[in-house]
């Protein structure tokens, strides 16, 4: 068992700090199943299993944990001036301690170093004799949170570390990564709204195995507190921090003098939209170890650090209104309306409000007039963060009784409030309609949300089946709708009876299931009775459907009304198809093997299309651009993940046709 951990440690450090994976998943998966027998056998897990990152038994609250150093915050440049002025006081602080200290050894002239500040969550780990024995939240500076069962769940900390003189503390930043949170919120019931807020949400809630689903990462910059070790500077206490393996950043960059530093900081801030974490600045500082030691700190800063801001992408605003919408599932979302405001380059009118837990958990309830703060973040819709300290109470806002469109008496469940008049309330049936006809789902041409609202305004059009029970004569009798336009209608909806299962498993709008949980499903049964049938523990076996999901899908195909509706369209002629597995792929084709990544407007074929003939090819398709990217593929308008696979040289098919002609070879088509 301590040689499997020990092997499988090494290849967790390889495949998640290094982002070099030294040996394939399968291979990975069976000596990691192999210790799972172990311990299910022996029932002893050891301290630094891999099994321990999945996540263990909900914790009843978090205990205080007081640092063996202070956490420092670090004052702000909000600009260049500010820059210069923190750089003055650093080199006044240097010739001070020079001319009074003749006797002692001159400081040397500052050298700086720039890293990149991240927009996650703080942490700060306690390794003694090797072995993690703490992990924490930042708190005050001083006492922070134990959150160690949460930290243990994060594959690139470290579980035990080759330094073993005595104790050590480590600070570092635990993030989610966006393009995890994209693919996180493909399949979640709840979609996350930014990558700060789910890093810090994971990381403070008491069930780890809520942290572990999130797969969160981690990066360190600092070692706060040890009992022996010690550097003469930055570079010294990064290089031991790697070959403790620690996950550290590798954009750090060393300069001699503050207009370098200034020019890299501009570099910085044109390419953090490539980046695939959050970041709100940068951070400077002296490398000197000596020179920070005699800098030392005013009451809340060191003397020898500094952040750099970027761009706000947080501002106040007043909230003037809230508006209650009702979703395709029935959820009713409460929807801001603010005084338009200028941030991060962008008006700003309306602003997100999840339910009426996050209005009262944000202080909001007496908010409507008030002014609150606003964030906007990865280029979504902005969210209220909260109320802005000591403004006055204003209006309340008034949560709904009954459903603001067809006044149905509405029933919290969990969190949100929902409308359950799922077959009578016009704006589920358009958004259902919508959905069902969308180019994901049954891809029928000429439909749109104004057509879903005709068609059941004139036509009493309730559900997907009555679609396929349209006649010519109907349509043709629409305002609007002329010979041809009712042709197209009816040939369209023809022509997507025939789609495949995964597209009609998706049209169905199962709660809690996306795009790729359909496709599982499709692949894993074949056919729509198999995923009709299909029990909560034969789906819980497929990757990636857990309790939730495969409790929606039992319970969604258990409904009558929602069974009754599936027959009725297979009986109107719809025929979901099962895609045929293309035969193995050559290992020798061009793509076998190979991580790639689409970006830009393809014009020969559908992202989706492409994508399908990658995977037919042996390759795995991601959505961003890393180390482990194989070969970006570049349509037209491609923006910052070209410009990051040419800064880390990674090969580029910029050429559409060249593309085929790779796609034809290895699948053997014209």
């Amino acid at each position: 068992m301590e040689q499997l951990v020990a092997e499988l440690n090494r290849y967790n450090y390889h495949y998640y700090t290094l982002d070099e994976p030294v040996i394939a998943d399968k291979e990975y998966d069976k000596l990691y199943d192999e210790l799972v027998a172990l311990e299910r056998e022996t029932g002893v897990v050891l301290p630094d299993s891999p099994t321990v990152r999945v996540g263990g038994e909900i914790l009843k609250g978090f205990d205080p944990h007081r640092h063996l150093s202070r956490l420092w915050s670090l004052d702000k440049a909000q600009n260049e001036d500010d820059l210069y002025a923190w750089n003055q006081r650093v080199l006044r602080l240097i010739q001070d301690y020079n001319t009074k200290n003749p006797e002692a050894e001159p400081l040397p002239a500052p050298a700086y170093v720039v890293e990149l500040k991240y927009d996650g969550l703080t942490l700060n780990l306690t390794y003694t004799d090797g072995q993690l024995v703490q992990a924490s939240t930042r708190g005050n500076g001083v006492v922070g949170e134990a959150i160690l069962p949460q930290v243990k769940t994060i594959r690139s900390v470290p579980l035990t570390i080759p330094y073993k003189d005595g104790t050590i503390e480590v600070q570092g930043e635990g993030i989610m990564n966006l393009s995890v949170l994209d693919a996180y919120n493909k399949t979640a019931a709840e979609p996350l709204k930014n990558a700060r807020n789910a890093a810090a949400g994971a990381l403070r809630n008491l069930n780890p195995q809520v942290t572990a689903q999130r797969k969160l990462s981690a990066f360190f910059y600092n070692v706060g507190y040890s009992d022996d070790a010690a550097f003469t500077n930055h570079q010294e206490m990064m290089e031991f921090l790697r070959s403790n393996h620690f996950k550290v950043n590798p954009y750090i960059t060393y300069f001699d003098t503050i207009e370098e530093v200034r020019a890299e900081l501009h570099r910085v801030q044109e390419q953090r939209p490539s980046l695939d974490y959050l970041i709100d600045g940068a951070v400077v500082k002296i490398t000197d170890m000596r020179t920070r030691e005699v800098l030392g700190y005013t009451d809340k800063f060191p003397r020898w650090a500094v952040a750099f801001k970027f761009e706000a992408e947080e501002t106040t605003t007043v909230l003037e209104s809230v508006n209650w919408e009702v979703g395709r599932t029935g959820k009713i979302t409460p929807v801001a309306r603010v005084e338009a405001v200028e941030l991060a380059g962008v008006t700003v009118q309306n602003c997100t409000l999840n339910n009426v837990g996050d209005i009262e958990r944000k202080n909001l309830k007496h908010a409507l007039g008030a002014r609150v703060f606003i964030r906007r973040s990865n280029d979504v819709i902005p969210e209220i963060l909260g109320r802005v300290p000591d403004e006055e109470d204003g209006e309340e806002i008034v949560y709904p009784t009954e459903c603001p469109a067809c006044g149905y008496t509405l029933e919290m469940r969990g969190a949100h409030l929902f409308c359950n008049n799922k077959l009578n309330c016009k704006p589920q049936i358009v958004a259902r309609l919508a959905h069902f006809a969308s180019r994901d789902a049954m891809d029928i041409e000429t439909f749109s949300v104004m057509t879903a609202e005709q068609l059941h305004g004139e036509l009493n059009v309730h559900e997907p089946s009555d679609l396929y029970a349209l006649a010519f004569e109907q349509l043709v009798g629409l305002n609007r709708f002329g010979e041809k336009k009712a042709n197209n209608l009816l040939e369209a909806l023809n022509k997507s009876k025939t789609r495949d299962l995964a597209a009609f498993l998706f049209a169905l709008g199962i709660p809690n299931t996306g795009k790729t949980t359909t496709r599982a499903l499709a692949d894993h049964f074949g056919t729509l009775d198999g995923v009709m049938q299909a029990s909560a523990e034969e789906l819980i076996a497929i990757p990636d459907v857990g309790d939730i999901v495969a409790d929606s899908i039992v319970t969604y195909f258990a409904d009558p009304v929602n069974r009754a509706s599936i027959d009725r369209m297979l009986e109107l002629g719809v025929q979901p198809q099962a895609v045929e597995k293309p035969a193995p792929v050559s290992e020798d084709s061009f793509f076998y093997g190979k991580t790639v990544v689409l970006t830009g407007t393809l014009h020969l074929m559908t992202r989706d299309e492409a994508t399908e003939k990658l995977e037919a090819c042996g390759a795995k398709v991601t959505g961003s651009v890393s180390k482990k990217t194989d070969l970006v593929v570049a349509g037209e308008k491609a923006g910052s993940k070209l410009a990051k696979a040419e800064q880390l040289g990674i090969p580029v098919i910029t050429d559409e046709n060249e593309l085929v002609r790779l796609l034809n070879e290895a699948l053997g088509t014209d």
